[in-house]
């Protein structure tokens, strides 16, 4: 199923429908994690690989609290989405997170063109083999992505961030 694109890098253009595979009880299995994450001891295990960001809704002002897994890459935290919630984000506009049991704020770059999200979604591929099987990315014997699956991922709406905790 396709649907019409609302992203403005790729204007009129038919989207294939988002890629990445969610739960069926994704609500509670993203509590259950936030919770996790704010625990002392096991933040640190569970927190190994997962931030949570506090993001607020640009036009409905609305809180969201989402459990996300993170790359460390270049000195900075690589997520990705192809989710709504990413469109929140702003180069430019710090956002609140909780990294290994602290809160803080951290920096935000934002990538939407097809270049820099496939570039990015290949390092958290290769570095975190879920994020590939969640996204449907598929690696080679090597741990290599498919350049065809970081493709339909980014035309399909993915975004890639890099984060930098202060």
């Amino acid at each position: 199923m396709t649907s019409e694109s609302s992203d403005p890098q790729r204007p009129g253009q038919a989207a294939p429908a988002v890629r990445a595979q969610t739960l069926a009880l994704q609500g509670l299995a993203n509590k259950l994690v936030r919770g996790l994450l704010r625990t002392p001891l096991l933040c640190r295990v569970v927190g190994s690989r997962l931030v949570t960001l506090y993001i607020v809704g640009r036009k409905s002002g609305r809180r969201y609290t989402v459990p996300v897994a993170y790359t460390r890459h270049e000195e900075a935290l690589l997520i990705g989405t192809p989710f709504g919630w990413g469109r929140n984000l702003r180069t430019g506009e710090p956002v609140d997170i909780r990294l290994k049991g602290q809160r803080r704020r951290a920096d935000v770059q934002v990538f939407t063109d097809e270049a820099q999200v496939t570039e990015h979604y290949a390092v958290m591929a290769r570095d975190n083999h879920n994020f590939a099987k969640f996204n449907k990315i598929s690696l080679d014997q090597g741990g290599n992505p498919d350049p065809a699956d970081l493709r339909l991922a980014w035309a399909a709406g993915a975004r890639a961030f890099r984060l930098t905790p202060h």
